[in-house]
């Protein structure tokens, strides 16, 4: 057997190449859509990729398995719940069924054996690995969204229109005990996420553990009814990022096809300009500091080094079209990142950012960063100061700054609405990532007065005395 995970962390997302090294024949789970990779190690392996298998509509990210598809001829498999759900031919597999990788040579082949777990979404499967048939012990199980390391995959995120989240957890919970649990202790759990992602709470850092790891530790496997259950697995759930909907529906449907060997268009100022005039939004995925000190007036920040595309797919609508300017040498792999999520309308990227900005000074601002101790003295002075606390709901039991008003980064854009654009504003997250995309995006919303808090609140909490 050649088995391989592919985590890829920039969206917390785990895929997988399983092969039978005999026959040759290999599957690729919950592939990424730069596909690559797979194709490269299926190469070196003398593996031929012949299915392709979702554990589920993906929603945090824009699969891979039409690209899969169009290059290697594999089908493309989901659980039987999803027929009739996608715009492209699809081979639908129930529970008990399985995949022969050594095209029925006999024992001693790898197989495949799918298992129905509902609950994240209804058509949920995870995947048993048999690396010597069924009469061997399974190697591993691949839980896509319905168990994670330290946690289990929500059931209340829109992929599932129609179905409830109650509905959902009672599946989940069924799931868990009779199709999971009953595997043996020692088989390895290859989850599709981890520690980031929107799609559970507790997700650990971790990227493999057992079914007795999890069965010992996992909260959400703890002894309870199904009502302690139900109640446990749906609340305190962040707000889901919001092009979440978006690329649901993408994953559905017959879409373009993504290629990752196409460069990104440089583009001089005028071009830029005509651009954001038009409608494009100026996309500068350069570091806080750097995004500070000088940027296109108009432009928004969202630094390249943390979670770049979920991020930027929370401050515009999809199909915007994006204008990048990237630190030298970034601007293809931005565009890359952006197209996992299914952002593909990059219409190049500003060419030469620094020598531009020191010869144009009129197109450049930089971003207003007040010290904690600068923003208590606002706070004394300004009697219609604003302070928006853009953390997560959960965050705030750590404390808050007093008078802020919490509106979470995905909610943002949709009440947006709700601010006056002419209040002085100041910004704050945890530690300051988060806060310099929302100042960003206000400015470029005719927000005149905006500052970003330098540290977020944890130098606000230790000017503070608090910690």
């Amino acid at each position: 057997m050649f088995f391989r995970q592919y985590y890829l962390g920039c969206l917390s997302h785990a895929s997988y190449l399983v092969g039978d090294t005999a026959s040759g024949r290999a599957v690729v789970v919950d592939p990424q859509r730069d596909v690559g990779q797979y194709l490269a190690d299926a190469e070196a392996q003398g593996l031929r990729i012949v299915h392709v298998l979702e554990t589920h509509f993906h929603a945090d990210f824009l699969s891979g398995h039409l690209e899969l598809a169009e290059r290697t001829g594999a089908s493309i498999g989901y659980g039987r719940a999803a027929a009739g759900r996608a715009e492209f031919p699809i081979v639908t597999f129930a529970d008990g069924d399985t995949i022969d990788l050594g095209a029925g040579a006999g024992a001693g082949t790898v197989v495949l054996e799918i298992r129905e777990t509902p609950g994240h979404t209804p058509e949920s499967i995870s995947i048993v690995v048999w690396p010597q048939g069924r009469a061997g012990e399974p190697y591993g199980v691949l839980t896509g969204d319905t168990l994670f390391i330290g946690d289990v995959g929500r059931p209340d995120l829109l992929a599932s229109v129609g179905v409830t989240a109650d509905e959902l957890a009672r599946m989940l919970y069924r799931s868990l005990h009779e199709r999971l649990l009953t595997l043996p202790d020692a088989t390895l759990v290859y989850p599709a996420h981890g520690a980031g992602s929107a799609c559970g709470k507790n997700l650990s850092t971790e990227t493999v553990s057992t079914i007795g790891e999890q069965r010992r530790t996992n909260y959400a496997l703890a002894p309870m009814s199904v009502e302690a259950f139900v109640e446990a697995v749906t609340q305190g759930q962040t707000v889901a990022p919001l092009y979440f909907p978006f690329a649901a529906t993408l994953n559905r449907q017959a879409r373009a096809l993504f290629d990752e060997a196409n460069g990104v268009t440089r583009l001089s100022l005028e071009q830029v300009l005509d651009a954001q005039a038009a409608g494009a939004i100026v996309l500068d995925s350069r570091d806080d500091k750097s995004f500070a000190a000088g940027h296109l007036r108009g432009s928004v920040n969202v630094g390249f080094s943390g979670r770049f595309a979920e991020y930027a797919g929370e401050v515009m609508r999809p199909g915007t079209p994006i204008v990048l300017v990237t630190e030298p040498g970034q601007e293809d792999l931005a565009a890359t990142r952006l197209a996992r999520i299914g952002f593909d309308a990059v219409r190049g990227a500003l060419a030469d950012p620094v020598a531009t900005f020191v010869a144009h000074p009129e197109v450049v601002e930089p971003l207003s960063r007040l010290s904690a101790a600068a923003l208590a003295e606002r706070m004394r002075t300004v009697d219609d100061l604003v302070v928006i606390d853009v953390r997560n709901a959960g965050e705030l039991a750590s404390g808050v700054i007093p008078g802020s008003r919490n509106i979470s980064l995905p909610a943002l854009l949709g009440r947006i609405g709700e601010l006056d654009p002419a209040a002085p504003t100041v910004v704050h997250c945890a530690g300051g990532y988060r806060s310099a995309i929302v100042a960003s995006l206000l400015r470029a919303h005719g927000f005149s007065d905006v500052s970003d808090l330098l540290g977020g609140y944890q130098a606000w909490a230790v000017a503070a005395g608090a910690v």
